[in-house]
């Protein structure tokens, strides 16, 4: 009796990305940051829609702390 089962046929290469260097999907750093401020800032509507005041307050401090890493992250690469 043959074996035709599935799973994986190939292993894996074990070739890692070296470090700092993203493929085109994953975006850099600032890019990340840019999305992290992006969704805390709408997150923090919708909470404060609801009345979630202290939620609210956390995802405006997340949205302050990604602005200031943006932020420093940029003058960091400008030096």
């Amino acid at each position: 009796m043959s074996r035709t089962g599935g799973g994986r046929k190939r292993k894996a290469s074990g070739r890692r990305q070296p470090a700092g260097e993203q493929s085109a999907a994953e975006g850099g750093p600032d890019d990340a940051l840019v999305l992290i401020a992006a969704a805390a800032t709408e997150l923090a509507n919708l909470a404060r829609r609801h009345k979630f005041e202290i939620l609210e307050r956390l995802l405006a401090m997340a949205r302050l702390e990604a602005d200031e890493q943006l932020r420093a992250h940029r003058r960091r690469k400008l030096s």
